[in-house]
């Protein structure tokens, strides 16, 4: 999939006001957001040029865009692939970008669901309440994920997938970019399978002297997930005598989902539902056309998440078996205020300057009750300071764009058990009373060779530093300290040749990845996958990947295509593996090391063409292919193996129909992914989430469409998994829903 984002898209078909309460979602909120869709007028819309993937183009305003300026003209841009705004078809790297539009038409849930019909990802889901996209093969610390240019990722993400992309609010973002493969270059340590930025929406700074003001609201229910969502939001604008400008929007959201209906043979799976509340502040000051101060506050707290799969509550479809825990629950809380800076078209050597100063803190509860009956609790709480500062420089020997990033987590963690036992003190699911650092100085220089040539290479050097004073010995299971340090430098050479002007252009080249080892792999003391125990290991190396692709793209009136192939070389990757020990719990204790050496490789492909004004036919499909060493048991020799839950061969493919005068959309598309038995040793292993040999592949067929009722007012009606399926992504610990109707309600004012 592959769109044209339109950056100043302001026509918030966003969301309602919601309750920010932890326990409920209020009543009232959920009433005023049906009564705002049905009394306020919607935006009509018009259809853009199409983009490859089987998401939707993202419309355009037919109005004014709330700066002022008319949406149509307005150019689609990329800021992550290299630092700088570019149209996407401009960039040597593989791209997608998808616009709050696409999401609100297409009803994603969650961030991770925004990325599923984006080529080469794949979005498992342990919990309904969890998400973690494979991109490329890669998942979890594998993947960086940016809100706004800075770092989800912190040192306590742990290895294989996790829930931490669902704690960004969907509702908030504007847009949303990925680059694939490898951008240690410009992100430094984890950006290997992939790069995710999302872009949060801005407020309102348009018009003549004084205020000017606006908002949205936005309201869906969901069948087979039982669930409600609200959003509200309101920005107002201010311009001054001199011509400054400041705006102000606030938002929040809310989101209560009951048990989950899964397809015909499963129906209902018991304790899958939970609660998130979100709530974000932006304010943005232009002194200038080319000067602006923002400043952001967001926070999300998601309440009791079960993952259900480790519990008796757990559905043995396929055979797959139950947990024994009668309960575990997450509790997700997190928080991040950011101050930057922006300035651009300075006259001299240095031409932009961007600058960041953020904290961003992540607290994790686990409340676990055992079958036994015995609970216990554990958690962290990782506080990051991060500042980075970028600039840009047009010189005779190309466009520079560098700079540095700093990060600095101060991590705590904590065991308590109804039954306390021998070192519980020490740490909790990793090292306490720690701190980790990373340092970064990046160069890029884009040099246009010839009027259709152009080459980007870059460096980077990354320190990265772990410093844990309590932390649990694996040997003895006393208290140890761990210091150590890490540094690598990671380049990368792309070219692009424009082979029809404007038209058809060529890319590829190479790029290094690198990853530091982080706390969660050093000092991990905790469950791992089903039955197994992972204890620390506190002497590694870190990992080294090399991707090589060649693609092109083709961006016409009529047509849009991106099309990849891509190899990535791994060396020392950090893999669990069987000790052979088992632990008191009668758990298989396992523990990692850099054993991993091979390769994974793929095709990508994403089209759309416009067949008539009003229809557009399109598709894509995914093909990967990788293997790896590592250890089969403990005490076995290295062997080969798959990758941990690589996505099986799927396809999607659909047609649009779009209403010349933009007042109502459809579109229909089939979704079909092969068996995916293609079986790490540990995929092997987890038998609660994977069926015996393999998980199954499906069909699945979706009906959705949408019309404008008034000038303000939108109503999208969703039928998804038509004929009742019951099927799973690949390593998720559920079936995703059976047959769903989705209502969504937007409206501005």
């Amino acid at each position: 999939m592959h769109e044209r984002a339109d950056t100043t898209e302001r026509s918030n078909a966003a969301m309602t006001a919601p309750t920010l309460s932890r326990n409920s979602l209020s009543s009232t909120a959920i009433l005023s957001a049906a009564i705002a869709c049905v009394m306020h007028p919607a935006l009509a819309q018009q259809q853009s040029t199409p983009g490859p993937g089987s998401a939707p183009p993202d419309s355009k305003a037919a109005s004014a865009d709330p700066d002022g300026q008319d949406p149509s003209t307005t150019k689609p841009v990329i800021v992550t692939a290299t630092r700088i705004e570019e149209d996407p078809f401009d960039v040597p790297f593989t791209v997608e970008s998808i616009g709050r539009e696409t999401m609100r038409q297409r009803s994603y849930r969650t961030v991770p669901q925004v990325l599923r019909d984006v080529p080469g990802v794949m979005v498992q889901e342990t919990a309904h309440g969890h998400g973690s996209p494979y991109i490329r093969g890669f998942t979890s610390f594998r993947n960086l994920f940016l809100i706004d240019g800075i770092r989800l990722n912190n040192s306590a993400f742990r290895p294989g997938p996790n829930q931490y992309w669902n704690t960004v609010d969907p509702y908030s973002i504007d847009r949303l970019e990925i680059v694939k493969g490898p951008s240690s270059v410009l992100y430094g340590s984890d950006a290997i399978g992939g790069t995710v930025n999302v872009i949060t929406k801005d407020p309102y700074t348009y018009g003549d002297n004084g205020i000017n003001y606006g908002g949205a609201s936005y309201v869906r229910f969901s069948t087979a997930e039982n669930s409600v969502h609200a959003r509200g939001e309101v920005s107002v604008g201010y311009t001054h005598a001199d011509g400054s400008r400041t705006g102000v929007l606030f938002g929040g959201s809310a989101k209560n989902f009951g048990d989950l209906e899964g397809g015909r043979g499963v129906g209902t799976q018991p304790e899958t539902g939970y609660q998130d509340n979100a709530f974000d502040i932006k304010i943005e000051h232009w002194f200038d056309a080319d000067t602006r101060l923002v400043f952001l506050h967001q926070n999300l707290m998601q309440d009791d998440v079960p993952r259900t799969h480790r519990t008796v509550n757990g559905i043995t479809w396929r055979g797959v078996s139950s947990g024994s825990d009668l309960q575990r629950n997450f509790d997700q809380n997190r928080y991040l205020t950011y101050v930057q800076y922006h300035k651009e078209n300075i006259d001299g050597p240095v031409n932009a300057v961007r600058a960041n100063l953020s904290f961003h803190q992540q607290v994790e509860t686990r409340d676990r009750v055992r079958g036994s009956g015995a609970q216990e609790e554990q958690g962290f709480d990782v506080g990051t300071t991060g500042a980075w500062v970028q600039f840009e420089s047009n010189t005779s020997v190309g466009h520079f764009t560098y700079g540095i990033e700093i990060y600095h987590d101060d991590v705590n963690s904590f065991l308590r058990r109804q039954t306390p036992q021998v070192g519980d003190e020490i740490q909790g699911p990793i090292a306490n009373d720690s701190t980790y650092d990373l340092i970064g100085v990046y160069v890029q220089d884009q040099i246009q060779l010839a009027d259709n040539l152009d080459v980007n290479l870059g460096a980077r050097f990354t320190y990265a530093a772990a410093d844990a004073n309590s932390a649990r010995d694996p040997v003895g299971g006393g208290k140890i300290a761990l210091d150590d340090s890490w540094d690598a430098v990671v380049g990368n050479a792309r070219i692009r040749y424009e082979a029809v002007p404007d038209q058809v252009a060529i890319f590829g080249g190479v790029s290094q990845g690198f990853r530091a080892p982080n706390l969660s792999d050093l000092t991990r003391f905790d469950t791992a996958r089903s039955g197994e125990f992972e204890i620390p290991a506190p002497n590694l190396d870190p990992e080294n990947y090399i991707q090589y692709e060649i693609g092109t793209k083709v961006e016409t009136d009529d047509a849009s295509v991106q099309l990849s192939y891509f190899y990535t070389d791994i060396e020392d990757q950090i893999l669990r593996f069987p000790t052979g020990n088992v632990n008191a719990s009668m758990e298989s204790e396992v523990t990692k090391g850099n054993v991993g050496d091979g390769h994974i490789e793929g095709v990508e492909f994403g089209g759309a063409l416009r067949v008539t004004d009003e229809t557009t036919v399109f598709g894509n499909a995914t093909w990967l292919y990788g293997r790896l060493t590592n250890f089969e048991s403990g005490g076995s020799a290295l062997a080969n193996t798959f990758p941990t839950r690589l996505m099986p061969l799927t396809i999607q493919a659909g047609v649009r129909f779009d209403d010349a005068e933009g007042l109502f959309w459809a579109e229909t598309a089939v979704v079909h992914a092969e068996d995916a038995d293609k079986l790490s040793f540990g995929d092997l292993r987890d038998s609660s989430r994977i069926p015996p040999g393999g998980t199954p592949g499906f069909t699945v067929w979706h009906i959705r469409g949408g019309v404008n009722v008034s000038d303000n007012t939108t109503i999208d009606v969703l039928l998804e998994n038509i004929t009742d399926v019951d099927y799973r992504i690949h390593g998720s610990g559920q079936n995703r829903p059976g047959r769903n109707l989705i209502i969504g309600c937007a409206t501005t004012f």
